[in-house]
């Protein structure tokens, strides 16, 4: 009783500083969400082609992977407040940049620098999150975390609809909430957290341990980069109104969400790779229904977006899981790690290649590309399945909702899993 007590004076201690890193990184990630949209739907204004869109969008996804190695580096020479500090004002600086020169070179390189100083951000607030929180309760944090990255992401799609489709107000309302969003984590007491070490490479060594959790990782990539950077590109083209544009966006994500827990905790009992086949072949059913039906009803297309986004949002933590099924706990951080990188690399490539197919062929291909990964992905499933054994129930790890997030992130996970082992022993 003692114990529980003392636990939970703990908790009620750290309730006030864990409110405000939460709150703090939900408005950096609304405005995220918001910025990803309105350059989609701002480039087509602009008369930018699809696949010069896509280039702009995978230019941040380029700037994400080079964070993830400077980011470390920049963090341990200055510290973490001062890195944090530079950051962020580069990055609330950005938005009004966007909107005061409309060329796409210039808009490449400032969504790489973006990219940059985002990871940066999420480093530190991350590691700030796994000092604060209580060693037994990291994997409740942790989920805490993730739910609110998707939902902050989900609300940043409706602030679209904030202002005129082609005045300042929205590149502003970004600023403002990256602005906003320092206050919060500027004035919370936290002591200085170790330094994170940036993903390890070896990624053949990564392929040999699972080639199948190796190739989910891109693949979850190449459809999220995708989605995230040409959705409402997507959306807009069809006809949808605004309001339909961000609805669909909004729902999509929030569909990922809500699928996260039940398809996790149904593959911790069950073999992974047979679900993530069947999420392939469902999600790319999906994708070609909605490919047929793209220019129907809105209706119609948000609620295929619920339901591709709950399966499809689960791949990258099902690949996660599955590898860590294979590998000693002590390598978790160094597979996971890389895992980040190969997922970083297929968000590089998708808004490209998603945006050359909607420029060749029409804006509804966006949902035929969607088709394609997933199909392919599926085949590889399959021989997967063929050429090695299901991992016994008992070797398997706890599936933890992922998103592609920073290194920092990986080490509350890590640490969340560790205690969560030791309790249940």
């Amino acid at each position: 009783m003692e114990k529980n007590s003392s636990a939970g004076q703990a908790i009620a201690g750290l309730l006030l500083p864990l409110s405000s890193l939460l709150s703090g990184a939900g408005l950096l990630v609304v405005g995220v969400g918001l910025l990803f949209s309105v350059l989609g739907l701002r480039a087509v204004m602009a008369d930018f082609s699809t696949v010069v869109t896509g280039l702009i969008m995978s230019a941040y996804f380029v700037g994400y992977i080079l964070g993830t190695y400077l980011c470390p580096a920049i963090i341990r020479r200055v510290g973490h407040i001062r890195a944090f500090a530079a950051m962020a004002s580069i990055a609330s600086t950005i938005p009004i940049l966007h909107a005061l020169w409309v060329d796409p070179w210039f808009w490449g390189a400032l969504r790489l620098i973006t990219g940059i100083c985002l990871v940066g951000l999420y480093i530190v607030i991350e590691s700030w999150l796994n000092v604060l929180a209580p060693s037994n309760h990291r994997g409740k944090v942790f989920s805490i975390y993730m739910s609110v990255t998707f939902i902050a992401l989900a609300l940043g799609q409706w602030l679209i609809l904030v202002g005129e489709k082609n005045g300042f107000v929205q590149f502003a309302l970004v600023s403002v909430l990256f602005s906003f969003a320092l206050l919060p984590i500027t004035l919370t007491p936290v002591k200085e957290p170790v330094s994170v070490a940036p993903p390890q490479l070896g990624l053949r060594n990564l392929y040999k341990i699972s080639p199948l959790g190796f190739v989910g990782a891109i693949a979850s990539g190449l459809l999220n980069g995708a989605l995230y950077s040409m959705g409402a590109v997507y959306a807009q083209a069809v006809g949808f109104s605004d309001l339909g544009v961000a609805t669909f966006m909004a729902a999509t994500i929030l569909g990922g969400a809500l699928f996260q827990w039940p398809v996790g905790h149904y593959s911790d009992r069950h073999d992974r790779r047979f679900l993530m086949l069947w999420i392939c072949i469902g999600s790319a059913c999906l994708a070609t229904l909605g490919f047929f039906f793209s220019r129907a009803s809105e209706e119609t297309l948000i609620l295929i977006g619920i339901l591709y986004g709950g399966f499809v949002f689960t791949l990258y933590g099902l690949s996660v899981a599955h590898v860590n099924d294979l590998i000693d706990p002590s390598r978790v951080l160094e597979v996971t790690g890389g895992l980040l990188l190969l997922h970083g690399i297929g968000a590089v490539i998708g808004p490209t290649v998603a945006g050359a197919m909607m420029d060749i062929l029409n804006p509804e291909s966006l949902m035929l590309y969607f088709a394609l990964v997933l199909s392919l992905f599926a085949v590889f499933s399959v021989y997967r399945i063929k050429a090695a054994p299901a991992v016994p129930e008992s070797e398997k790890s706890h599936y933890v909702v992922m998103t592609g997030s920073s290194p920092a992130i990986l080490q509350v996970d890590a640490l969340a899993n560790t205690n969560e082992e030791n309790v249940s022993e």
